[in-house]
């Protein structure tokens, strides 16, 4: 009997508390398909994009797209469709079925009024080795999504905290990455300098706009050692060619970033593939640094591991101050479809945030 059946037969009554790591079904009663995605709040309404899995999916290749779902309690959402479908076997597009398309993001664009789609994407059967950024626009936020392009971020631009070594040769011929670790330091390598002419590599990624309405794609890339944080084109459709590298050689993954009392907040988690480590997070005065390290936020049982999950996103609970929710993913590599989110209170202490496990918890718990 399939996963899907399972869910659908069940019976639903409304949801009044966040239970991370359970089942969670949408309005059909069918376990939500939203992984490694991202929320977008829009006149009253809650919008959760991710990736759609499918039962018996090892790994993560994409045969759907991005579902999207609704919500204005947060605790109980309605499946609003696939906001964006890969296109059929055979066609050669950079998002044809069996492609890697993962951790969408959308954000607004007030002055073209349209809604913006990020994602990291792979090529069909060429595994990571693309590192690309993918984009989609719609007039309506459900979608459907109209695909535009995928691209390796400024190319032909140093960021502008580069080193002088940046300039210079790139010394990584011979050298196999294994997405954890460098022989040797990061800078020296110049693996910034090896991708300049094709563009900086851009695998997990998120989106934020800052509240002047500029918008930023942070992602990992140089060989997943180094996270770039780049600004975008006043559309949100392409890169402006004004970005920074933080954290070289700290192998972080799993973006996500929100900002309290004019201050920015990243967590991220380090690289040991589909298996859960200890989160890391920074804070800074700026967006684009200097970004001090906080260490792991996650206290209590479980707190190496993230509590089995994988940060996604951390949402601003619209109408209350200093209320964030984190969204995790708890993956199971084997059945995909079976992955099940980790959502927490994010709570504070001085100018650190902090992650404690909750069986069960409610928005007024934390208001």
């Amino acid at each position: 009997m399939s996963v899907f059946f399972l869910f659908s037969c069940q019976s639903k009554d409304k949801y009044t508390s966040f239970t991370p790591g359970e089942h969670w079904l949408d309005n059909n009663g069918v376990h939500i398909k939203a992984h490694g995605g991202g929320i977008l709040y829009d006149n009253g309404i809650y919008y959760w994009f991710g990736e759609h899995k499918t039962e018996g999916e090892a790994g993560n290749v994409a045969n759907v797209g991005v579902h999207c779902y609704s919500s204005t309690d947060l605790y109980n959402w309605k499946d609003e469709g696939i906001a964006l479908s890969v296109v059929p076997e055979g066609s050669n597009s950079d998002i044809e079925k069996g492609c890697i398309l993962e951790r969408p993001k959308v954000i607004y664009n007030k002055n073209t009024n349209t809604y913006v789609m990020w994602f990291h994407l792979e090529p069909k059967g060429k595994g990571y080795t693309g590192a690309l950024s993918g984009v989609a626009v719609s007039d309506k936020i459900t979608g459907p999504y109209s695909y535009m392009h995928a691209v390796r971020p400024n190319k032909g631009v140093l960021p502008f905290n580069a080193k002088d070594i940046h300039k210079g040769e790139s010394h990584t011929e011979g050298i196999s990455f294994d997405g954890g670790s460098l022989p040797g330091n990061v800078d020296s390598l110049n693996i910034l300098g090896r991708d300049l002419p094709t563009g900086q590599m851009a695998r997990d990624m998120t989106l934020f706009v800052d509240d002047d309405g500029t918008a930023y794609h942070i992602y990992s890339s140089e060989e997943n050692s180094t996270i770039h944080i780049a600004e975008l084109t006043p559309n949100y459709q392409q890169h402006s060619g004004k970005y920074g590298r933080f954290f070289p050689g700290r192998f972080m993954e799993a973006p996500a970033l929100f900002k309290k009392d004019g201050k920015y907040y990243l967590m991220a988690s380090g690289c040991t593939g589909w298996a859960p480590n200890a989160a890391r997070s920074a804070v800074a005065d700026s967006i684009l640094g200097e970004w001090k390290e906080l260490g792991n936020p996650c206290v209590g049982n479980d707190a190496e591991t993230t509590f089995h999950s994988q940060s996604t996103y951390i949402l601003p609970v619209q109408g209350e101050k200093d209320a964030f929710i984190y969204m995790g993913d708890r993956w199971t590599p084997d059945n995909a479809i079976d992955g099940r989110y980790i959502w927490l209170p994010v709570q504070f202490e001085g100018e650190k945030f902090i992650l404690e496990w909750k069986d069960k918890w409610k928005l007024n718990d934390f208001l």
